[in-house]
């Protein structure tokens, strides 16, 4: 008597974001309503915790009291959208640190999260 065992194995597939566009807009807060109370409430806690985050000096928002157009947050943004391939200017990204400053902080912040998360496998076999 001889038995017969068959094995198939779960096909998976890695899903992970690779847009050149931000994930987020500037003032998509309600994405991440605790990131967003906190730099509200203690911007510049979260601009530096932020900072380190994404491998940076911890005080280097702190620079940008000293300066008329934030340049910490305006690097901080382009170095982002490079790494990232992010499309985008120069132009807005000054535009954006100069009147949405903690806006700017928090989409830092989401894009960090979203690009950063572990690879999902998702398991595509159906019964």
């Amino acid at each position: 008597m001889s038995k017969k065992m068959v094995i198939q194995q779960p096909n998976h597939f890695v899903q992970a974001v690779t847009s050149n566009q931000w994930s987020s807009e500037i003032c998509d807060c309600t994405q991440d309503m605790s990131s967003c109370c906190f730099a509200f409430w203690c911007f510049p806690c979260f601009a530096c915790i932020t900072a380190k985050e994404a491998g940076e000096c911890l005080c280097l928002p702190l620079l940008d009291g000293y300066s008329l157009i934030p340049p910490a947050t305006m690097s901080m943004r382009v170095g982002m959208r490079q790494r990232y391939g992010i499309e985008g200017t120069m132009c807005n990204d000054c535009v954006y640190s100069f009147f949405c400053l903690p806006c700017t902080w928090c989409q830092m912040s989401r894009e960090m999260k979203t690009r950063l998360q572990p690879i999902t496998l998702i398991n595509t076999h159906t019964r």
